[in-house]
């Protein structure tokens, strides 16, 4: 069988520069221990002969797979087409991230006990691993809470646990944001939906934010208000139904996601609620669909690039990075407040 009719390997280009095999993987890999001159050499040999790195190879013979595995986690019993907007514009920026850092990603929707798995470190198929996605699946996070403590190349988004590579929005800045736009714009007895006792951490967060802001304004405030329902949306309709059946008096919303906001919107709009004129809306977390709602939600957006970049370092970094990583905020205006005065 002739040259041609094989596969080419480095000691193909070897024996046409004229060097070692070991030189031609040293300078095909910038060491810097090979000359200027023998690096070019040895790359003229592999364009002639048309030799192509196997990328695959090379890192498995060094132990580093410059690749992010990004694991996203849904509602039990859901498919794919069921998470969260927000979670797929987060995982879009991990990607991107990973990328501007020289990494590949390496994507995984688990929302079942079958599909857990977070080994890719192990299986030498990722250099390290970001979780995010919804606190409601509880098995999914105790999974990967166990299983922290064996691998700290791992950081997360979501979770209702803490500690080392917990990324989060900076929540109670973003409450305070939203609030104090919903002051400018006349509104005086603003209420907040969204439960506070359950696994979401960062609604607790964004309800304290939202306290403190009235407190400094003041201003009345409420105890949060859930509803049941099984999709967020839902929940947000029913949040409404039960403060409009209730003595609040309430002129605003501020709803702990879009997703509920979006849901108190079709909620009033249904009962001939005039949004923004009697009562305002603010959502948090920037949902794209959010433009397109009747009429458009004003919401509170994290920074999606920031977020992914400070996952996959805190991933990364592994246990050493233990910095309380909060991204920031922006109040992105639409149309579901009245203009400040």
């Amino acid at each position: 069988m002739s040259r041609d009719e094989r596969r080419l390997t480095s000691f193909d280009v070897a024996a046409r520069a004229g060097v070692s095999q070991s030189t031609v993987s040293r300078a095909l890999s910038g060491s810097p221990t090979i000359t200027e001159a023998t690096r070019l050499r040895v790359m003229e040999a592999a364009r002639e002969l048309g030799y192509v790195i196997d990328e695959r190879a090379a890192r498995l013979r060094s132990g580093v797979s410059k690749t992010i595995a990004v694991v996203v986690i849904g509602r039990p019993g859901q498919g794919a087409a069921a998470v969260n907007p927000f979670y797929y514009s987060l995982l879009g920026s991990v990607c991107t991230a990973a990328a501007t850092l020289g990494y590949q990603a390496l994507v995984s929707i688990q929302s079942e006990p079958e599909q857990f798995f977070g080994q890719f470190i192990e299986r030498g198929q990722a250099d390290a691993v970001v979780v995010l996605g919804t606190a409601t699946n509880r098995d999914a996070w105790r999974y990967f809470s166990d299983y922290r403590e064996a691998q700290s190349h791992l950081a997360f988004w979501g979770s209702p646990f803490d500690g080392p590579g917990y990324v989060r929005s900076d929540n109670r800045h973003g409450a305070r944001l939203a609030v104090e736009r919903l002051v400018a714009g006349g509104y005086r007895r603003i209420a907040f939906i969204g439960e506070t006792d359950g696994a979401q951490r960062q609604f607790r967060e964004r309800y304290e934010g939202y306290r403190s802001a009235l407190e400094d304004a003041g201003l009345p405030m409420f105890d949060a208000v859930t509803a049941a329902g099984a999709t967020r949306e839902e929940q947000g309709a029913g949040a409404i139904a039960a403060l409009r059946a209730g003595d609040t008096g309430f002129d605003a919303v501020f709803s702990a996601c879009d997703a509920m906001a979006l849901g108190a919107l079709a909620a009033l709009r249904d009962a001939g609620v005039a949004v923004p004129d009697e009562i305002g809306v603010i959502g948090f977390d920037g949902l794209g669909v959010g433009a397109h709602s009747s009429p458009p939600l004003t919401t509170i957006e994290p920074d999606f690039a920031e977020a992914g970049l400070n996952l996959v370092e805190a991933a990364l970094g592994g246990s050493g990075d233990d910095r309380d990583r909060r991204v920031s905020v922006s109040l992105v205006e639409r149309g579901s407040a009245r203009p400040a005065s």
